[in-house]
């Protein structure tokens, strides 16, 4: 197996674009790159542009009537299907749709299929983690579900345990969807509480189908939740389920939009703490997963000080080139940013919260505190299922 990372990348995804004015600014990808490029990540992970997912590949997750309302919507939007949640406020149909949606799934795939025959240890596709698509419909800015394409790829290879862990500030719900009645996927999901989040789904009862159960696992998160009980919630969980399950592969989601500053969502976590839980997905991989460890990027609008700053330290910790939290951002990105942007840069790769602390759930419960609720309640709805103690 290599022990070379893969960073799945072509300049065309950053045609994911819903137009001025949407919060899923293509920019941010675009920046992304750059600062990738400004560390010299470039140069220590193999960059591979891979093919669009073909129709036999999007048919593994979505359904054929979807599929042709997409292409119909990419070649013709004032056509979009709005039950297909085409040409809405949050999924606007724009030309060329298909495409590039086809294209950021198919680095998706092509990082599993990389993985899984032992061409990458690790690979990062943070255009994907588009994980709100359903099988049949558009939602929460996603059209197809890179996310959920990747793990039916591997089932398909002949996977038997995947485990995807997702700590976007929204619900993991597309994936969830996709593998609610297969005991071979165990999704976890850490998010903002449905009571005040989209998509409203997400709550810790949701643990899979009557032959799946225990397959699905939902730490719904107090709006306000800072670092030391973010990590400390997915310290809580995501360690021990993976320990019993062993995965063959681990998938991981990276939202940045947990960031106190993301205007999208209530949560108030630092990049420091996004960096140190990427680490602690790096680690699972290794300890359960043989290494074997697919990293996909999400949510994220603030595009300038946050989203490019999140996925760089990912990419790095991939490619075995962690970047020191202290570190001074090349003067070179800061002025890309100001010419494509006219807002100013950051100056380091923290936001000075580094190293994060928190305590460990076996340290003591506190019955009367909100986040340690969460995390209980999510123990006690799933984990008696797996066998395991609540």
């Amino acid at each position: 197996m290599s022990g070379r990372a893969q960073l799945m990348w072509d300049e065309a995804v950053t045609g994911y674009d819903f137009g001025p004015g949407h919060p899923m600014d293509p920019v941010r990808l675009a920046l992304t790159r750059r600062l990738v490029d400004a560390f010299g990540l470039d140069r220590a992970v193999e960059v591979v542009a891979a093919k669009p997912a073909g129709d036999s590949t999007l048919r593994l997750v979505h359904r054929e009537d979807y599929v042709r309302a997409v292409k119909a919507a990419s070649a013709d939007p004032a056509s979009a299907d709005a039950s297909y949640g085409l040409g809405t406020l949050d999924d606007p149909a724009f030309a060329g749709m298909h495409e590039v949606s086809a294209l950021i799934a198919g680095q998706s795939v092509a990082a599993a299929e990389a993985v899984w025959h032992g061409d990458a240890l690790h690979a990062v596709n943070f255009a994907g983690g588009l994980h709100h698509a359903m099988p049949g419909g558009a939602s929460g800015f996603c059209i197809y579900n890179d996310a959920s394409l990747a793990i039916a790829r591997l089932l398909e290879l002949g996977a038997e345990r995947i485990a995807y862990v997702d700590v976007d500030v929204h619900h993991g719900d597309g994936v969830q969807t996709a593998f609610w009645e297969d005991p071979r996927v165990l999704t976890v999901s850490l998010h903002e509480h449905p009571r005040t989040l989209f998509p409203q789904t997400g709550w810790p009862e949701e643990t899979g189908a009557p032959d799946a159960e225990g397959s699905a696992v939902n730490v719904a998160l107090p709006a306000g939740t800072g670092d030391a009980g973010w990590v400390r919630a997915f310290h809580a969980v995501v360690p021990e389920l993976l320990a019993d399950f062993r995965p063959q592969v681990l998938v991981t989601q990276h939202g940045a939009d947990t960031h106190v500053e993301d205007p999208l969502a209530h949560l108030a976590v630092s990049l420091d703490a996004q960096r140190a839980v990427q680490i602690a997905c790096h680690d699972l991989a290794h300890r359960y997963a043989d290494g074997r460890w697919i990293a996909l990027g999400g949510g994220g609008y603030a595009v300038v000080d946050v989203v490019p700053r999140s996925w760089t330290h990912l990419v790095a910790i991939a490619a075995d080139r962690p970047i020191t939290p202290e570190t001074v951002i090349p003067e070179s990105w800061r002025q890309e940013v100001y010419a494509r942007t006219r807002q100013l840069a950051p100056m380091r790769m923290t936001d000075g919260g580094w190293p994060v602390s928190f305590a460990h759930w076996e340290s003591g419960y506190a019955p009367a505190n909100r986040l340690d609720q969460a995390v209980r309640a999510a123990r006690r709805a799933a984990f008696p299922l797996r066998g395991l103690l609540a």
